[in-house]
């Protein structure tokens, strides 16, 4: 297994401030993140397209030649916020199938997608995973046709088993996973059970924890909130051990949205790639 950051730890960087959070006062774009991960001597990153200036071949191409530089491997992140909305977003489908084929042009054969979010995880599931199935069986054959595998996040929507579900129901390799370790907790899972369920289908990984907010109301999402990898409630080595054990060889990139009390983000980071890079010599790699 390797190392990684997803983009999204720096959203403030990238002008998406949460209410409670400070504005940073500076703006990144998808070149300073990747001198930053350079820096932090990572192997791979995620890279959410909610925040590319541009879905143009010719931007998309400058990223893949910034990666090419550093040898860093890469993942296409779609979806943020809300995805297809429960499989009621026509609009988003037909954004996600149009990004399908660009993937090639930033050196992707990895997309990950999200069906849904918190916002309609307390209405029926099951109409939702009908919807969502039918939309991915018409897009996971634009994928095949362009050489990309589709990774559903479980985004704080579905639980483990209903991920698997989708799965099954789609039934085509260019559908698998982009396991998220902390959503499973805010899904009220064990997430070691769900890495277990997951990981067999896991081609790109989340790799968050969190810890409980003693300010923050439980219904909130952010209840569980982002820590330092290895500081949290999250059994880190437990789930990567899973992750070994199917046969996992691709990144764990570390993920943060709500940084409990505020910690900066960079510090976050950082401490959460000194923890793994640790961890996956322990395990062997």
């Amino acid at each position: 297994m390797k190392v990684g950051i997803d983009s999204y730890c720096y959203h403030r960087y990238f002008g998406e401030i949460y209410p409670d959070q400070e504005d940073p006062g500076i703006r990144w774009t998808f070149q300073d993140f990747v001198n930053r991960a350079a820096e932090l001597e990572v192997d791979g990153v995620s890279l959410e397209s909610c925040f590319f200036e541009s879905l143009e071949p010719g931007y998309l191409s400058d990223i893949k030649a910034a990666l090419d530089d550093r040898g860093m491997e890469r993942v296409l992140a779609w979806g943020h916020p809300d995805g297809l909305e429960a499989g009621r977003n026509e609009e988003a489908w037909r954004e996600m199938n149009g990004l399908i084929p660009r993937a090639e042009f930033m050196g992707a054969d990895i997309m990950r997608i999200v069906a849904s979010s918190l916002m309609f995880r307390n209405e029926p599931h099951e109409p939702q995973i009908e919807a969502i199935v039918k939309m991915l069986k018409e897009s996971v054959k634009i994928a095949e046709g362009n050489g990309v595998v589709l990774a559903i996040e479980n985004h704080i929507d579905y639980t483990s088993e209903e991920i698997q579900q989708i799965l099954e129901r789609v039934g085509s390799d260019a559908l698998k996973v982009n396991f998220d370790t902390g959503n499973t907790l805010r899904m009220m899972e064990d997430p070691v059970a769900a890495a277990r369920r997951l990981a067999p289908f896991t081609v790109a990984t989340h790799t968050k924890d969190v810890d409980a907010c003693r300010h923050v109301r439980p219904e909130e999402w952010y209840f569980f909130s982002s820590v330092p990898v290895g500081t949290g409630l999250i059994d880190i080595p437990g789930v990567a051990r899973e992750l070994k054990q199917a046969g996992y060889t691709g990144v764990l990139a570390v993920e943060s949205d709500h940084h409990k009390d505020n910690q900066d983000e960079d510090k976050l980071v950082a401490d959460s790639i000194a923890y793994l890079k640790n961890l996956v010599a322990e395990l062997g790699g």
